[in-house]
């Protein structure tokens, strides 16, 4: 499979980020983009996407589109992932699959039905920061992990429109934290207990949502991990990792726009960090839209897939109901 045409679908912040990366990437792939908005088709327009549409299912009818890259609202990747799996399309989807587990087993009947590849889009496993200190404990320079510190904190809430509709943010956030931890450790989740509360916005609260969280969790292969996160950090957007081993630790820190340092009478002072999630992780989105069309193109399986969200799932599920319940959950009630 060489040149061939890929679809995306939804042209929001991520499904942008996609489609210019695609554009940027591979000039020899033939886009198509998909989208119901203005915002979007300007955007389209702009770029001088050759093919601009907003009819998903005239795209799972074109022999030419071999992919899709699903950028719509959450509530709606089951369907489309269906839809697609039907029409012998390969997939890439953002998280999550959905919220709940018998759907994404539904999904996975779907694809393994159809026979079609899905790469499911967290993102993070492909930061080249967090991909080093991967390679750092696999090559064994910490000796034995046995605490890993995940600490991901937001510069500012989003808005309560979209609180009401992410699933909370253990399943629209914290997910991704749950993902890191088990592709860090190559383990898998035992139990999980969590305390949160509301100590940024209390309309998140009156959304049915928290916003300030810490969960403890035991893997199977002993390793203890706490994970820390806030909708709201004064500083700027905090993204660390902590592993601490028998023969040392491995840090990942966060990234300033730039590193000059000033020294004067009044002390020392840096840049700012990175401001949000798309400029932290911009290498990382180019590198899964990079690696997703070349295992297309080589035939090779796909690096994250059902089985890493539904277990990614069941984790906010289980630290959902920890938080409600106030005690440890096994994940043995969950899956």
């Amino acid at each position: 499979m060489k040149a061939f045409k890929v679809a995306v679908l939804g042209l929001g912040r991520i499904g942008q980020i996609h489609a210019k990366n695609l554009q940027q990437l591979f000039p020899d792939l033939s886009l198509q983009v998909i989208t119901s908005s203005d915002t979007g088709r300007n955007f389209a327009e702009k770029n001088h996407f050759p093919e601009i549409g907003d009819d998903f299912e005239r795209s799972l009818q074109d022999p030419g589109v071999k992919a899709v890259v699903i950028c719509s609202p959450s509530d709606t990747h089951a369907h489309y992932i269906k839809r697609s799996a039907a029409a012998g399309k390969a997939i890439f989807c953002e998280k999550p699959l959905d919220l709940s587990l018998e759907v994404i087993r539904e999904i996975d009947e779907a694809v393994r039905t159809a026979g079609v590849p899905l790469m499911l889009g967290f993102n993070k496993r492909f930061d080249p920061h967090l991909g080093a200190l991967k390679r750092s404990l696999q090559a064994g320079k910490i000796g034995r992990p046995n605490i890993l510190r995940i600490t991901s904190r937001d510069p500012a809430p989003p808005p309560i429109s979209y609180i009401e509709s992410s699933g909370g943010i253990y399943m629209d956030m914290i997910i991704h934290d749950f993902d890191t931890s088990r592709f860090l450790l190559e383990s898998e989740v035992t139990s999980i207990f969590t305390r949160a509360a509301v100590r940024v916005d209390p309309a998140i609260g009156e959304a049915g949502d928290v916003d300030t969280s810490v969960s403890i969790l035991t893997f199977e292969n002993g390793v203890m991990a706490t994970i820390d996160n806030s909708r709201q950090a004064a500083y700027g957007y905090d993204q660390r990792v902590e592993i601490l081993g028998s023969d040392g630790m491995l840090q990942m820190n966060n990234i300033p726009v730039d590193t000059h340092l000033v020294f004067g009478r009044q002390g020392a002072s840096q840049p700012p960090y990175l401001d949000f999630f798309l400029e932290r992780y911009a290498a990382a989105y180019r590198e899964e839209m990079r690696v997703f069309i070349e295992a297309l193109r080589q035939g090779h399986a796909m690096p994250v897939g059902v089985e890493d969200g539904l277990r990614s799932t069941a984790i906010a599920i289980a630290a959902k109901r920890s938080l409600d319940e106030n005690r440890p959950v096994e994940m043995k009630e969950i899956l």
